[in-house]
C-alpha cells in the first residue's frame, strides 16, 4: 500500500482557496486508488523562520515541525501544492522546508564524505498554480522558481522522481478551476 502525504503549501489556510480544493482532490483520488493518505496544511502551522546559519544545524523543537517530519518519514510519495508567488513558492512554504531539513534530516554528511539525500525512496508531485499562462511561465521565465524548489529542496534530499504540473490562468475570467480540480483528482488516482 502506498503512503501519500499531501502538503498544501498555501500560507492562506482558508478552505475555499484553490490550493485547498486541489489538496482534497488529490487526496480523494489517491484514496480511491487504495493509498493511505495524510494531509498537511502549512498555512495552519506555527513555526519561526530561520535567521542564522547556525540555526539550520540545530534540531528543531517546534511540535508542528516534529510532527511534519514524522509524516514525511511515513510517506513514500509526497505531493506539494502551492500558488506561484513572485515566480516561486511562497516564503512560508520555503521556510517550512528549511525547518524540515534542519540538522541533517534531508541531507546527511557522513565523515568527510560528500552529502547525500536522506529521503531516498520517496517520489514527489509538485503542483503549482499561477495567474499567468503556464506555457508562458515555462517558456519565457524558464519555470526557474519551481525548478529551484524541485532541485534544491526535493532532489537534493534524494527524492526521485519528481513530477511537476503547472496550472495557469488561475483567477482570470477564462479560468476553469473545475477542470484543474478534475485533472488533479486524476493524478491522485494514478498516484503520480
Amino acid at each position: 500500500m502506498r503512503h501519500v502525504l499531501v502538503i498544501n503549501g498555501n500560507p492562506d489556510a482558508a478552505p475555499e482557496r484553490l490550493s485547498a480544493a486541489l489538496a482534497r482532490a488529490y487526496a480523494e483520488g489517491a484514496e480511491k486508488a487504495g493509498a493511505m493518505v495524510r494531509e498537511l496544511n502549512v498555512g495552519t502551522l506555527d513555526f519561526p523562520l530561520l535567521r542564522r546559519g547556525t540555526d539550520f544545524l540545530q534540531e528543531p523543537t517546534e511540535p508542528a515541525i516534529l510532527s511534519a517530519r514524522g509524516q514525511i518519514l511515513l510517506a513514500d510519495h509526497l505531493v506539494f501544492i502551492f500558488p506561484l508567488w513572485l515566480g516561486g513558492p511562497p516564503a512560508m512554504l520555503k521556510g517550512f522546508m528549511e525547518q524540515i531539513a534542519r540538522a541533517g534530516f534531508a541531507l546527511k554528511t557522513e565523515g568527510k564524505g560528500f552529502p547525500h539525500g536522506a529521503l531516498k525512496g520517496r517520489s514527489a508531485r509538485v503542483i503549482a498554480t499561477m495567474g499567468m499562462p503556464a506555457l508562458l511561465y515555462r517558456l519565457f521565465y524558464g519555470a526557474h522558481g519551481v525548478k529551484a524548489f524541485n532541485r534544491s529542496m526535493l532532489g537534493i534530499s534524494g527524492i526521485r522522481p519528481i513530477r511537476t504540473s503547472c496550472f495557469g490562468g488561475v483567477g482570470t475570467s477564462g479560468a476553469h478551476p473545475e477542470k484543474i480540480i478534475a485533472g488533479v483528482h486524476a493524478l491522485g488516482r494514478r498516484l503520480q
